[in-house]
């Protein structure tokens, strides 16, 4: 179906007509020809009205609480202060708590390391033992790269635990 350039006018001008940024920026008019064709455009010529879009501008910004100036000579601000009902933990009970994460990490490090090991163990330094289905090449080679990919995995939560620990207190 072809589309006549007065239809593609229309369609292109409703677009703009309907397009927030066009009607956010200049007022558009509807002009008629003396052989009765219409054209929208953002600039008035005789014969064109402006359209009513509906749009209202946006609302002005609101002017913001004015910033109090900050005196060389005044004191730093306090540390906030948690509330009078908020949770206190002593600091036996926290230490024990930092105990039992320091193990549980721990735990996960050997843990990570042994899969590691088993993961290099099965890799054979890039040349793991055919099984029964792997007739095909293909199907060896990509066992091997998720075996790579499961061997960095693995590289990389040890690193991450290991970090972990040491930042612990």
């Amino acid at each position: 179906m072809r589309m006549t350039f007065t239809r593609a006018i229309l369609v292109l001008a409703a677009g703009i007509v309907l397009s927030n940024t066009a009607a956010a920026q200049t007022p558009v008019y509807k002009c008629v020809d003396a052989e009765g064709r219409v054209e929208f455009t953002d600039s008035s010529r005789r014969g064109c009205k402006p359209l009513d879009l509906g749009y209202l501008p946006p609302a002005a910004p609101r002017a913001s609480a004015p910033i109090p100036a900050v005196r060389p000579s005044s004191p730093p601000p306090a540390a906030a202060v948690s509330p009078a009902a908020f949770p206190r933990v002593d600091s036996a009970q926290q230490r024990e708590r930092d105990n039992d994460r320091r193990e549980i990490l721990h735990d996960e490090l050997r843990s990570e390391e042994k899969k590691l090991a088993d993961l290099k163990r099965e890799f054979n330094n890039g040349e793991p033992e055919r099984q029964g289905n792997e007739r095909n090449y293909a199907k060896y080679q990509e066992r091997v790269s998720g075996m790579r990919d499961d061997i960095n995995r693995s590289e990389r939560n040890v690193e991450a635990l290991r970090r972990e620990i040491a930042n612990l207190r």
